[in-house]
């Protein structure tokens, strides 16, 4: 009997999907509305994303332009940005918000570098969490002896090989991204 890796690899996808959505979120000095998946806003009683109750857009490099459908929720959401992790303080004209994006110093660079490896180092850990998972079910069917010896070591080999593929994943994700911090 051969190891089926499917659900394996699936369970990893996920992990890397997760860290990517990480990565879009580590901000460089380029306006990107990816900086605001996370922030939310009391809106009616309840924790509202911005993303979904205004338009965003990019003006230009560095100026992302948040326009609210309803424009009694400017000041929330104004509130909710500077109090995020986000590190930009919008303008408030009235009608619009909008977040200007620094230059970024060699400082920050290296910090969002660090922040970025750090990242990668718990996306590592969650594959090898999945890995670990797997490692347990083929060492419980050998137990209820619907694994042989032969198939164990066979199962173990297929599922390191795919933890290998993935870790190697979050390597050339990391690289990718550190370099495109440095480049700014």
């Amino acid at each position: 009997m051969k190891y089926n890796t499917k659900a394996l690899e699936g369970r990893m996808d996920k992990a890397i999907f997760a860290y990517e959505n990480n990565l879009a979120d580590v901000r460089a000095s380029q306006a990107n509305p990816a900086v605001l998946n996370r922030v939310t806003f009391d809106y009616y009683g309840s924790a509202t994303p911005i993303k979904d109750m205004a338009a965003i857009s990019v003006s230009d490099a560095r100026t992302l332009v948040i326009q609210p459908y309803d424009k009694s929720t400017l000041k929330a959401m104004e509130k909710a940005i500077q109090m995020s992790d986000v590190g930009i303080n919008p303008q408030n004209d009235g009608t619009v918000l909008r977040l200007l994006f620094p230059q970024l110093t060699e400082e920050r660079r290296k910090a969002l570098a660090k922040q970025v490896k750090g990242m990668g180092e718990e996306a590592k850990v969650a594959v090898r969490n999945i890995r670990r998972d797997a490692m347990d079910e083929t060492k419980k069917a050998k137990k209820d002896s619907t694994m042989t010896e032969d198939e164990v070591k066979d199962a173990e080999k297929a599922i390191q090989d795919v933890t290998d593929k993935y870790i190697k994943k979050v390597d050339v994700l990391t690289a990718a991204k550190e370099k495109e911090l440095m480049a700014i």
